[in-house]
């Protein structure tokens, strides 16, 4: 039978499937692209680390050759096996439900989508491990039911083999929905390629697939739950290409970090940015910073509070590049290395609203400081709900957004340690900080002129907001944590962490 017997996808109605049930494969037919490679290469990079990533990408040719010489279980049978063995699998179910769904999505096919998101029953039936793959495909495109290739566990470890039946590929796809649906034909079968036949034959009708890279992924306003929160180190998707570039360039990449991290912390901050600029560090100005307070001539005056927008923990260290002095700040217990290679004096906050309310009270009377109130970072363009507590305490008020650029690694973790995070961010071939001041907050729009302390924070939210072109949202800290590390982040900083306090108000 060949792939031609079935119509392609586009000829699939989508109107009136409420009550339909659809069937798809992964690779090539939810997804555009046909390779899992990158896949496995995220969870072999964040579980693993660059050994591991290397180990991957060294037997991906041999998969390469027992895929098409040999049979497709085989190949992907060597890279479950050069990417699972040894693993645990709670970083494994980790990865999958932090890393790989800002990927995934980003790869949706279009056309599919339209098809599977009409019905009212949805079934994924992959060649994937099911441990891959389903956090993403239940919690963000709403499949009822995910069949997929199931890994060999050992005392809590992947060994690296796949148990019985197999890869689920061919007859065995067919075999897995039999027992899944019993004498139930489902109406729609979706797949992309000969082996997936098989399946498709059990269904009322299939639709094929066709390779066409031009096809435009969904956007992430259309999924039914978007990406806001996300982790992991590597920006870009890890094709075999990519994955060998980062291998050759983190060689280079940590010294370069290294010396990037000592010109700002040893250096005057006032040279801080053109020796970034001579290291390849891009920071751009915009707008009219406020001149130091000249307590001299201004006694009793309190400092200015820069309000920052949070991207990554050095957000105060670029503030200060940008200003040209010094700036402190207040922190949520970030690492004791990112403390100690600080250029600016951090001080860690309680959490106790009386204790922070008083620190930040004395510090401002001793000079400037800068608060995130966001509490941790995002990396999408979307702003987190700004703590109140702030607006409060003065009403020299300078908000500051702040925007960033990495193209190889993020330097920003939710599961990791967060002593790395600066390192990742310096790693970065030309990483990039845009600075922009915003005018100082007039005083009948601070809580002077009986503004509430959220009416001003939900001002200067939205005034951010509408400067970086972001979207504002009521998510906060914990509900960040509880989606990427199942925690609310509170942990006490232990050598392997899993989740870190981070900067912020």
């Amino acid at each position: 039978m060949a792939t031609t017997t079935f119509p392609t996808v586009d000829k699939c109605a989508s109107i009136g499937r409420e009550k339909d049930t659809v069937v798809a494969d992964m690779d090539g037919t939810l997804l555009r692209g046909r390779s899992s490679f990158p896949y496995f290469a995220l969870i072999a990079f964040e579980v693993g680390g660059i050994l591991r990533l290397l180990f991957l990408l060294l037997t991906a040719p041999i998969a390469g050759l027992l895929y098409h010489f040999v049979s497709e279980s085989a190949g992907i049978q060597v890279l479950i096996f050069a990417t699972f063995s040894g693993a645990r699998i709670c970083d494994i179910e980790s990865v999958a439900r932090a890393v790989l769904p800002k990927f995934y999505s980003s790869d949706l096919h279009s056309e599919s989508w339209r098809v599977f998101s009409s019905c009212g029953k949805r079934c994924v039936l992959t060649a994937n491990p099911r441990i891959m793959v389903e956090a993403f495909l239940k919690d963000f495109l709403g499949a009822d039911l995910v069949l997929g290739t199931e890994i060999g566990t050992y005392k809590g470890r992947a060994t690296g083999f796949v148990k019985k039946p197999g890869v689920l590929v061919g007859k065995n796809k067919a075999n897995a929905l039999k027992k899944a649906f019993g004498d139930e034909k489902p109406e729609i079968g979706l797949g992309d390629r000969q082996t997936d036949i098989p399946f498709m034959a059990l269904c009322k009708e299939g639709y094929i697939v066709p390779p066409k890279p031009e096809v435009k992924a969904v956007t992430n306003d259309k999924l039914p739950k978007p990406i806001v929160f996300h982790d992991g180190r590597l920006v870009q998707k890890p094709t075999p290409l990519m994955a060998l570039l980062t291998i050759l360039w983190i060689p280079i990449g940590f010294p370069l970090a290294c010396l990037r991290i000592a010109a700002g912390s040893l250096l005057p901050m006032s040279i801080v940015y053109y020796a970034f600029w001579a290291l390849g560090v891009r920071v751009k100005v915009k707008g009219n910073p406020p001149p130091p307070i000249d307590k001299t001539s201004s006694s009793g005056r309190s400092g200015v509070l820069f309000i920052c927008s949070h991207r990554t923990l050095l957000d105060p260290i670029f503030l200060s590049t940008a200003l040209g002095r010094p700036i402190p700040a207040v922190t949520y217990s970030v690492s004791r290395l990112s403390e100690i290679i600080s250029p600016i004096k951090t001080v860690r906050l309680t959490r106790d609203r009386a204790t922070d309310a008083s620190m930040i009270k004395k510090l401002l009377q001793a000079g400037d400081l800068a608060i995130c109130p966001e509490g941790t970072t995002c990396r999408e363009p979307f702003l987190l709900r700004f703590s109140a507590l702030f607006a409060e305490l003065t009403d020299e008020l300078v908000p500051v957004a702040m925007e960033n650029r990495m193209s190889m690694f993020h330097g920003t973790t939710a599961r990791g340690w967060k002593g790395m995070d600066p390192f990742y961010f310096f790693m970065n071939p030309i990483p990039a900080y845009e600075v922009t001041f915003l005018n100082k907050l007039p005083a009948e729009l601070t809580c002077k002129s009986g503004k509430t302390s959220h009416e001003v924070a939900n001002y200067i939210q939205r005034l951010i907001a509408a400067t970086l072109s972001y979207e504002c949202t009521t998510f906060t800290r914990k509900d960040k944590y509880r989606a990427l590390a199942g925690n609310d982040g509170n942990v006490v900083e232990k050598p392997r962490i899993k989740a870190d306090k981070v900067m912020g108000c």
